[in-house]
Order: structure tokens, then sequence, then C-alpha cells
């Protein structure tokens, strides 16, 4: 069984690649099983060490335009990776959370910092700086209130069909009208509300608007 936190250092400067690997070499719960610049074949490198966390710098993650980020973690997605010498950005935090990165360090990130980021990633916790830690926040925010389908299915557990016709019994619409909007027959439309009211405990559709409206999913 493997107890030692396993890296890869990835970093374009040489220097910054030398000194970090020779400080976590030190660290008796850290085995180093990989240092190299960024280079096209860097992929396979990493997926075939199996390594536990992986460390990327600033430089890596432009040079490959944030892509090697969801490459690694679809090829290898156990790896957890951290990013390094990055910059107070939100736009570019949350484009690199997206692509997968679980560990966001700042250029003025100490080398205890670092250490103590490979540990918790490793322990599979996430890092990231405070004052970026909003902005995740109001981006998760805004997706959920952006795509209330979601919500519906989340909450409600309704097809992709049913969610279809909330916003139009919402709107006041007939079996018929709806039908027609969807191009179903009207036959199937009352299909899919008998199974939408059983699902949602509804005894009519009008309770099913009120439902979502208390949960504030639609106006």
């Amino acid at each position: 069984m493997k107890n030692n936190i396993s890296v890869f250092l990835v970093a374009g400067n040489r220097l910054l690649r030398e000194a970090l690997a020779r400080l976590l070499a030190k660290k008796g719960d850290v085995d180093v099983c990989g240092v190299s610049p960024f280079v096209p074949e860097i992929l396979s490198s990493i997926a075939m060490l199996d390594a536990d966390v992986l460390v990327l710098d600033a430089l890596t993650v432009q040079l490959s335009d944030y892509a090697l980020i969801s490459e690694i973690v679809s090829k290898a997605p156990n790896i957890k990776v951290i990013l390094i010498d990055m910059d107070d950005n939100s736009e570019v935090f949350i484009k690199c959370v997206r692509a997968g990165a679980v560990g966001y360090l700042l250029k003025d990130a100490s080398a205890a910092d670092v250490m103590s980021a490979v540990r918790l990633v490793g322990q599979g916790q996430a890092v990231c700086p405070s004052q970026l830690c909003m902005s995740l926040f109001r981006t998760v925010t805004r997706q959920w209130t952006s795509f209330p389908s979601a919500r519906i299915k989340i909450e409600l557990g309704l097809t992709r069909r049913q969610q279809q016709l909330i916003p139009l019994i919402a709107q006041g619409l007939t079996n018929k009208e709806i039908a027609n909007h969807l191009h179903i027959s009207e036959q199937t439309v009352k299909n899919h509300i008998h199974r939408m009211l059983r699902r949602v405990g509804a005894s009519d559709r009008l309770q099913v608007i009120d439902l979502t409206r208390n949960q504030g999913i639609y106006p």
C-alpha cells in the first residue's frame, strides 16, 4: 500500500523546477516520481507514472493554453492538479477550476505554501487563495440560477420533457396548445402531466407551478 504522496513536477523555468524538486524530495511523506519541462510527450509520461499529485507552473499552463489540465484529468482521472506561480485573476482561476485543477497558488506563495498544498490535495482537499473563493461561489450561483431545468431535474426529479412543460403550463397554455408547441400529440401531453403530478405529489397542474415557485426555480 502506497503511503507517501507521489508528485510529478512540470515547470518551464529550470531553476524553479530544480528548487521545488529538491524541496519536495526532502520531505519524508513525499516522493518525486518525475520532473520535466513542458514537452509534447509529457502527458503520456505523467499517466504512465501514476502520480497522486501533478504540480504545474503558470508558464506550462499558458503554453498549453490551459488544455493540458483537462487532458491530464481525462487521461489520469485520479491525479490531483496543483497550479503554482499563478496570477490573481478570477477569470483565469475559474477557467482552471473548470478544466480540473484542485489547487491554485499565486506568485507570492512560499515554498511552505506549496508543500502544504501538495499534502492537502493529496489528502483529497482543495486549495485556493481566499480572495478568489468569492468568484467561485458567484460562478456556481450564476450557473445554478441561469439553468432552471437543471434545478428542476435535481430538486423535483422530472424528465427533460416534463421540464419543458413547466414554463408552458405557467403561461396558462392548454394541453392542445402545449402539444402544438412541442409538436407532440395532446394525449402525450396528458400522459406527461399525469406522471409529473404523481412524481411531485401534486393534485393538479397549478400545484406544480406553485411548487416550482416555492423552490425559487421559476418566478
